[in-house]
């Protein structure tokens, strides 16, 4: 444990200042088990101030030219990447991630983001329509819904969702919600911004399947389906935890997969030979360790990972939240292990026949977030693409992402889309003026 003149200490940053708050929660390091530093423990006071705050910076940012606001963000942009290596330890020790993951994927992309929507802000367009019978000109205009960058722009309130969540999403100052995490919250986010009418844009679960016929390119596929798996310790809403083996391959496919997976070191996120770091809390790892279990009790093969391989860590690593990459075969589909977002670093091997089988059992699930199809039929590719309930679909690759695309899930996957187009549409309203002249 760590004496409490050694903890960070964070505050929020409400109207452009650092300000403490009246109550604090631990937070402890991942890959130590020790608290690391104390979170503002926020409720409607601190929210309040932080909606006036935007409140009043509303005027000012909403008002700048679309070339100023691609200046700042694109300056936001550069003084991240100046410190990039500093975020890179400060998010892989916060979450457990490795420090390769942040310093190669995390930091970078939100560098490019950031970039991104400053390149993109400057060529949205608007509509025009004419009625010349009317003598009447129509045109749309858009306006911000949110706010930007000087004091109040942005404001950053720490705490719990049942206090701090709840009170901004019940804000009647507060036109929108953008909320990125699990469909349970997002139904109590739905039902509390009902009476308000707000725009929702929610970004959920995932049981993503990974489908992978006997043309595959095996010395592609299994290297990706490796990372899609168990990329952040499985813990990105995209991770593959389904496998789909059309039944020709799939013995080949469970030895080299298998292998493969024994080959990926756990052990200190500051170590950059590690490919797996921690995982975000303790009772997070006893929720995915259950679902081993639960898998196990049920008749399914463990094939590697959890409660078959020894977890070796250095000796201060000993209390963090580590979990070897799991394989799991010969499972029912009905299975809560097939069923149910585990959100670690576990995935489920099993074989299909046919096309139209494997479409079915893949869509079988409450969730549509993303799928993989591994094909070198470009026929066949494009039929199961399009057969699949997902919001995303990638052929022969994985998480690869272009911001101009929309990007989000079906049924208990979410609502909405997030892209330069969909997030503008998101973030405006648009209003039509008819001119008649």
């Amino acid at each position: 444990m760590a004496h409490s003149e050694d903890l960070l200490v964070l505050k929020n940053f409400i109207a452009g200042k650092f300000v403490p708050c009246s109550s604090y929660i631990d937070s402890y390091n991942p890959s130590t088990g020790d608290v690391y530093c104390r979170v503002p423990d926020s409720g409607i006071e601190e929210v309040e101030a932080a909606v006036r705050a935007a409140k009043d910076a509303f005027p000012i940012w909403s008002s700048k030219s679309p070339w100023e606001r691609s200046q700042i963000l694109n300056k936001l942009a550069d003084l991240i990447e100046d410190d990039l290596e500093a975020f890179a330890q400060a998010e892989s020790k916060d979450q457990g991630k490795t420090i390769t993951f942040a310093r190669t994927v995390d930091i970078p992309r939100a560098v490019y983001n950031f970039r991104f929507f400053a390149s993109s802000i400057l060529h949205h367009t608007t509509e025009c329509t004419e009625m010349a019978s009317m003598g009447c000109v129509h045109y749309t205009s858009r306006t911000p819904v949110g706010v930007g960058m000087p004091p109040g722009v942005v404001n950053v309130v720490f705490g719990t969702g049942t206090k701090a969540g709840e009170a901004l999403v019940c804000h009647p100052d507060v036109p929108l919600i953008s909320f990125t995490g699990s469909t349970l919250t997002a139904q109590r986010i739905t039902e509390k911004s009902a009476p308000h009418c707000k725009k929702l844009s929610l970004e959920l679960g995932g049981k993503n399947p990974a489908i992978i016929f006997d043309d595959a390119d095996l010395s592609q596929c299994i290297p990706t389906t490796l990372r899609s798996s168990f990329a952040n310790q499985g813990e990105i809403c995209l991770c593959t935890s389904r496998i789909f083996v059309q039944r020709g391959i799939y013995s080949e496919f469970v030895k080299r997969f298998v292998a493969e997976t024994k080959k990926w070191k756990v052990g200190n996120p500051s170590d950059p030979t590690v490919d797996v770091g921690a995982l975000i809390s303790k009772e997070h790892l006893e929720k995915v360790r259950s679902y081993v279990k639960k898998a196990k009790a049920e008749g399914a093969r463990i094939l590697c990972g959890e409660g078959v391989d020894s977890l070796a860590l250095p000796a201060g690593n000993q209390k963090g939240y580590f979990m070897l990459p799991t394989v799991i075969a010969e499972i029912k589909d009905e299975s809560c292990c097939m069923q149910e977002e585990i959100f670690g670093p576990v995935t489920c091997v099993v074989a299909f026949d046919t096309e139209d089988e494997v479409i079915k059992r893949a869509n079988g699930v409450k969730y549509g977030l993303a799928a993989t199809v591994w094909s070198s039929n470009v026929g066949r590719v494009h039929r199961v693409a399009r057969r699949l309930q997902s919001g995303l679909v990638w052929t022969n690759c994985w998480l690869v992402r272009d911001l101009n695309l929309p990007f989000g899930g079906v049924k208990a996957s979410g609502i909405g889309r997030e892209g330069a187009k969909d997030s503008y549409e998101f973030f405006t309203e648009v209003k039509t003026i008819t001119i008649k002249h």
